[in-house]
């Protein structure tokens, strides 16, 4: 469930033939057997997470394990009693999305209001203070569309001070509809990557003089990853239903619906390994079928899902 519908999002895309719900304290549970084996716990969805009722008993379990915990908002519903929580409970961290650096931000991530968000990690960086406590860790998710590239560079400005540690910069790597493919950077012919590259660059230095780490994945024209950033050969994804994918690109909860990879429209198909509710997690991730789709990376031979995504 989400409280805002961001243009970018599949989400609001396909919110005609989204099957939506919030993932269960008891479908949750399924995954208990494997915290000990997991370094970190990521409670974040196609959605908002503290629309959750059951997001912060989902939180005492995984820390109660050792695990640590991060997830991320849009930041609308981060009020005194929520941030002290989130403190109280040391999350290891929280990231708040933006598309943008003032009010274009509301009109891509509409629901939401860019100077709530700010004021939020303000209360949050204040809170620790009085505390005495370090955690959660504050970091952006800043989704750069093509219509938001001459604003990148006011983004350490405007985050001087909230207490952000980390930056990471993203582009709109799925995209959901042929109206979007405009605001997403196609680098694969090379046109996009030298003006691309050079203000990435400029701005995670400039980060760096206002004591932020500024990152972003941005891969060379005609070069594709052995592995993609999503990690896959060592990190899952449970969707709300308990179906287990690679990755939240190829778990959404949709049929009849299409996407543009490498400038062609095409059908989009779920891909999935089984669900917790019927299977162990361990048992799940150690069948054949989940151990071939992971060594057909390293062997060059990647499923047809993933040859044309822009995460490799």
């Amino acid at each position: 469930m989400c409280n805002a519908s961001c243009g970018y999002c599949p989400h609001t895309v396909y919110r005609r033939q989204w099957r939506g719900e919030n993932l269960s304290l008891e479908t949750f549970r399924c995954l208990a057997p494997a915290f000990s084996k997991s370094r970190l716990i990521y409670l974040q969805g196609w959605g908002e997470p503290f629309l959750n009722p059951e997001l912060f008993a989902m939180i005492h379990m995984a820390k109660n394990a050792g695990c640590r915990v991060g997830t991320t908002t849009n930041g609308m519903l981060l009020d005194a009693g929520t941030l002290n929580r989130l403190v109280d409970l040391e999350v290891d961290l929280v990231a708040f999305s933006l598309a943008g650096t003032d009010e274009k931000n509301d009109l891509q991530r509409r629901g939401t209001r860019i100077e709530t968000v700010l004021e939020a990690m303000r209360n949050l960086n204040q809170i620790k203070r009085n505390k005495g406590k370090s955690k959660p860790e504050v970091h952006i998710a800043y989704m750069l569309l093509r219509s938001g590239l001459d604003d990148l560079a006011k983004l350490p400005l405007v985050l001087q001070g909230l207490g952000v540690t980390q930056v990471v910069i993203s582009t709109l790597d799925f995209v959901p509809s042929k109206d979007l493919a405009a605001e997403a950077f196609m680098v694969s012919d090379g046109r996009d990557y030298p003006e691309l590259e050079s203000r990435l660059d400029k701005v995670a230095e400039l980060g760096r003089n206002h004591g932020l780490n500024i990152h972003y994945q941005l891969q060379s024209p005609g070069r594709r990853r052995q592995v993609c950033t999503e990690n896959v050969a060592r990190a899952l994804v449970v969707a709300a239903d308990g179906e287990v994918s690679p990755c939240v690109f190829t778990n959404l909860p949709v049929t009849g619906v299409t996407l543009v990879a490498d400038g062609v429209e095409r059908p989009y198909r779920r891909l999935t390994f089984g669900n917790v509710r019927d299977r162990s997690l361990s048992s799940l991730w150690g069948q054949i079928a989940y151990r071939n789709f992971r060594r057909s990376f390293y062997e060059e031979r990647p499923p047809s899902v993933c040859q044309s995504c822009a995460k490799r």
